[in-house]
């Protein structure tokens, strides 16, 4: 079913430059203030390619896609950017600490190209809805530039490991590449040429479905390229380039899979009054009043073990935190027109049931963050509410399992229901189409 492919990866020169200053996290987690750190660490990072600044004096045949294409050009002739001389396959390692605590972690995976699937083939699946602004600046890039810069994050389920086995003898030697980005991850990556070992993963990859965990913007726009192409082309070449795009496969069953929750913050919201909230959210859910100065573990903590037996969440207020446990009948009868698996996940009975029936707030308005936003950080999220936030909800993260079934069910989460950690870095290895 999934086909992946070898290819000859561009790779930046580290004699010519240092990695840590070239290359970036993707472009749709990189802030103003990033892109401006990145803009001063070395004139040939790669953010001016995937996420460019704008002129006052831009046009439509000069801009920032047009002089992306120029950076990749130039840096390509100046040796900037070398191409591997034949083409593999990149094992790929992660190492890094989960984020609030003291817990590392190595996710390892492989970087090669995989054909390109509509949705309906039933062999790519996706977990979220796409916006059209994203899309059309992407394929904006990718007409300019002709590759792509980054991995699609995609997932496989592999409960023996089997791939991973194939890949260890080599991921036991010194890698190619080696280096720590800005959350102190470290990024390893080893080159397989070897045809039989090469051969041998495509075998067992030929089985799996794949899951899209992080890049569906990315991978409509390569279908929307590709479907561009065909039509000019009239009758395509199956193997054409364009038929493959950019992935780092990595197995659901890993231990270094981390899923984070996205904490939501409400706001602006002029008749809140803390009192009637927790009146309404008490016919579907437990009420506890946490009060730290006794409690000796964490609200975190005690959302985390309350979560082991359904769905849970700390409303933050600034009287202070409670524990809410969902009542079960109460919940599942206010969201009986919804599918069952899309009624088990915590991120809708957040939105359905005390966003839009407790508080009021609509779904468009939720859609378009007029009163929530989203903060990954606990802390973060708790600090908002002190500097005068009506209520933060602090949340557990999706489990795989549910993102799985959703999925190959052919249905979707709600917006911000997944953060996959970490990122995969951008510019580890480039597939250019040309």
């Amino acid at each position: 079913m999934a086909e992946i492919i070898p290819f000859k990866a561009l790779h930046y020169d580290p004699d010519q430059v240092k990695l840590e200053d070239v290359l970036t996290q993707p472009y749709d987690k990189i802030t103003p203030e990033m892109q401006s750190n990145y803009y001063e660490k070395n004139t040939h990072n790669l953010v001016r390619i995937i996420l460019g600044k704008a002129g006052e004096t831009d046009t439509d045949t000069f801009n920032v896609y047009t002089r992306a294409a120029e950076y990749l050009h130039d840096w390509r002739s100046g040796g900037i950017l070398k191409q591997e001389p034949q083409p593999g396959i990149y094992a790929y390692s992660q190492t890094f600490t989960v984020p609030g605590t003291r817990d590392l972690q190595e996710r390892r995976g492989l970087i090669a190209l995989g054909r390109l699937h509509d949705y309906v083939e039933g062999i790519v699946h996706r977990h979220e809805q796409t916006l059209s602004k994203p899309r059309a600046d992407r394929l904006n890039l990718l007409r300019a530039t002709r590759a792509h810069f980054g991995q699609i994050f995609m997932l496989y389920s592999d409960p023996a490991h089997e791939i991973e086995s194939l890949l260890k003898s080599r991921m036991d030697e010194d890698p190619d590449i080696s280096l720590l980005d800005e959350y102190e991850t470290l990024h390893r990556v080893w080159t397989i040429h070897d045809p039989a070992l090469i051969q041998a993963v495509q075998q067992k990859m030929r089985d799996k479905k794949l899951l899209i965990a992080d890049g569906h913007h990315r991978y409509e726009t390569a279908l929307a390229y590709r479907n561009e192409r065909r039509a000019a082309i009239g009758d395509s070449d199956p193997d054409a380039p364009y038929e493959f795009v950019m992935m780092t496969l990595i197995p659901m069953e890993s231990r270094g899979l981390v899923i984070l929750p996205t904490h939501r913050i409400v706001h602006g919201l002029l008749d809140f009054d803390r009192e009637r909230m927790l009146e309404a959210a008490a016919e579907f859910f437990d009420i506890d009043r946490i009060d730290l100065r006794t409690e000796s573990r964490s609200a975190t903590t005690l959302l985390g073990q309350a979560g082991e037996n359904g769905t849970a969440f700390v409303a933050v207020t600034r009287q202070g935190p409670y524990l809410m446990r969902a009542k079960q009948d109460a919940i599942q009868h206010a969201l009986r027109d919804l599918p069952a698996l899309q009624r088990e996940l915590d991120v809708v009975q957040l939105h359905r049931v005390l966003l839009e029936r407790v508080l009021g707030i609509s779904e468009e308005a939720i859609r378009n963050q007029e009163n929530v936003r989203y903060e990954r950080d606990a802390f973060e999220a708790i600090s908002w509410v002190r500097q005068g936030a009506n209520v933060a909800f602090l949340m557990n993260p999706a489990k795989i399992e549910q993102v799985r079934d959703i999925a190959f069910g052919g249905e979707v989460l709600p917006q911000k229901s997944t953060d996959f950690y970490p990122k995969l870095l951008s510019g580890l290895a480039i597939y250019a189409l040309e």
